[in-house]
């Protein structure tokens, strides 16, 4: 083959690869270095043909000022998306963080109409923020079923534990997505509800054959699909009852022969990053983009190494093991993709238009926000403080990453803090509370006399593992309750642990429990439980702004 024809080759194949990057217009501010390119790296990636970036960290006006610049990087029109499941704030500071998917499939149970409704206005709230923000593809809607309640990565990220609401919310909330003017994909296919562990760290095993996932996981894919859904993820897992030789992503059978064929999936299909330990610690950079490719994946996501990745895949179509019209064929549903999310007409693209620059200060969907807070939280009593007794606000997380989620100035410390709690926090590289004794396993000698309020922030999240949903709390809220040493009791999480742990709290116990994490929730859920007026709030937030070095 000519230099000519190889250089155009290789520009053809960088069109397929997705590559990261912080929202952080410094490379000293990226969060995770590792995955996440440098700016002269992005430049010199873009100007060679890359065909869209993944973004993370930083505020909504770092996210549209980065956007920005990497347009103008490259010389066509690129994907720029973010794994925003659960609002433009989850991943980037300012934006609307709502409550977890799994709230409206808790209300779907009881007024299928009122969650479907508000799914929808879910989908065009991250929709109109991603736009915004000058995103055009958001990773969303996780259309896995949740049958597993100690899964430790999609938990709470699914819409439900029941394949026919997960259908019917996802639906909904592409609908909504779709109307805001933005591409959205479906994941994880075929289906990531019933692991047991954590795909970002190892490779799932199951065992589920064909005739399962019809009659349960494929459920959502088929109406996503439908509803002419742009892309579908794949999921990094190992169905030994249907390909015995690979993992999903490497597998033509899955891919290929279900998805594309028996499904008749016609837009993108997309790997989940190649970084993630499942693929990694089985697969080298330049053999798993080649054998996603050829197992019939358009695009690669975060490749370990983008240079073999592009290498592995030319490679591949020079040789002949895969024909020159895959290549072709992926390129045009890649634009057609491209061009849907263009000339799709959109209230919101035409008012876009009109708006000065960082006009996605003006965009708030905080009234949707509370109102899904409003509807999910559950509670019981409330605390009196006893003041004749130390008190100690104990507080699990299940994440060091989860600074958006607690950090100095969140609720869930402040509050009990100015209260006269002393704050301890659990997590998992910090020192092990626990003793070996089944019934009584907190080990109470390392804190001391007191009275806790007990603060758990578990809900399964990537890279977390599935150490805080397997801990045992339900026999901590046993022991504190046996001594007399158990104030109150929070979850912000898990709706499954939360069923648990109901089972053995006594009635008198002050009890709350709110699926989402954020901060807002946080204020929400110490309002309750401390019955604080107006007014307290106020002097509260005043408390918190004075600067403290």
């Amino acid at each position: 083959m000519a230099s000519l024809e190889l250089k155009e080759l290789r520009r053809e194949v960088a069109e397929l690869i997705i590559i990261r990057a912080s929202a952080h217009g410094m490379d000293s501010l990226r969060e995770y270095p590792n995955w996440e390119c440098t700016n002269d790296q992005l430049q010199k990636f873009l100007e060679e043909g890359i065909g869209g970036v993944i973004l993370h960290g930083g505020t909504i006006e770092d996210l549209e000022r980065r956007c920005s610049q990497l347009n103008s990087w490259s010389d066509k029109k690129i994907f720029l998306c973010a794994d925003v499941e659960e609002g433009v704030g989850q991943r980037f500071q300012g934006g609307t963080w709502l409550t977890p998917p799994m709230a409206l499939g808790l209300l779907h149970k009881k007024d299928p109409q009122h969650a479907i409704s508000l799914a929808e206005q879910y989908g065009i709230a991250i929709g109109k923020e991603a736009l915004l923000c000058g995103l055009n593809w958001v990773l969303a809607p996780v259309c896995d079923v949740n049958t597993n309640p100690l899964n430790p990565v999609i938990n709470m990220r699914a819409w439900s534990d029941d394949a026919i609401s997960v259908s019917a919310l996802c639906s909904a909330f592409y609908r909504g997505l779709s109307n805001a003017g933005i591409l959205g994909c479906a994941k994880h296919f075929p289906g990531h509800g019933d692991t047991n562990v954590d795909s970002h760290m190892q490779l799932p095993v199951l065992e589920n054959d064909l005739a399962l996932l019809n009659r349960r996981e494929l459920l959502p894919f088929r109406a996503l699909i439908n509803e002419q859904i742009s892309s579908i993820m794949t999921a990094h897992l190992y169905l030994k009852n249907i390909d015995s030789n690979h993992p999903v992503t490497f597998s033509k059978k899955v891919l290929t022969n279900l998805l594309r064929e028996k499904l008749d999936f016609k837009g993108l299909i997309v790997t989940d990053a190649l970084v993630m330990k499942a693929i990694t610690r089985n697969y080298g950079s330049k053999l798993s983009a080649a054998m996603a490719f050829a197992a019939g994946a358009d695009l690669i996501l975060m490749p370990e190494n983008v240079s073999d990745a592009i290498d592995s895949i030319v490679d591949l179509i020079i040789s002949g093991q895969v024909p020159i019209q895959r290549l072709k064929d992926s390129l045009l549903r890649r634009s057609k993709a491209l061009k849907m999310h263009i000339d799709k007409p959109s209230k919101h693209k035409q008012s876009i238009r009109l708006k000065a620059k960082f006009s996605i200060k003006n965009c708030d969907y905080h009234s949707l926000s509370n109102q899904l807070l409003d509807l999910s939280i559950e509670y019981r009593n409330r605390l009196e403080i006893n003041k004749s007794r130390r008190l100690i606000n104990l507080i699990r997380v299940d994440s060091l990453h989860a600074k958006l989620v607690l950090n100095r100035s969140s609720p869930a410390l402040t509050f009990p803090e100015n209260l006269g709690f002393q704050n301890v926090v659990i997590h998992s590289l910090g020192i092990s509370p626990w003793q070996n004794n089944k019934s009584e396993p907190l080990a109470l000698d390392r804190f001391g006399e007191g009275i806790f309020l007990l603060q758990l922030f578990i809900r399964g999240n990537p890279f977390s593992g599935d150490s805080a949903l397997s801990e045992p709390w339900v026999n901590v809220v046993k022991q504190l309750q046996k001594c007399n040493r158990l104030a109150g009791l929070v979850l912000y999480g898990s709706s499954y642990l939360w069923n648990d742990l109901v089972t053995v709290l006594e009635p008198s116990i002050p009890s709350i429990f709110s699926p989402g994490q954020m901060p807002l929730a946080q204020e929400k859920v110490m309002n309750i439980l401390f019955q604080r007026t107006k007014e307290q709030e106020y002097c509260h937030a005043k408390i918190n702004s004075e600067f403290i070095d």
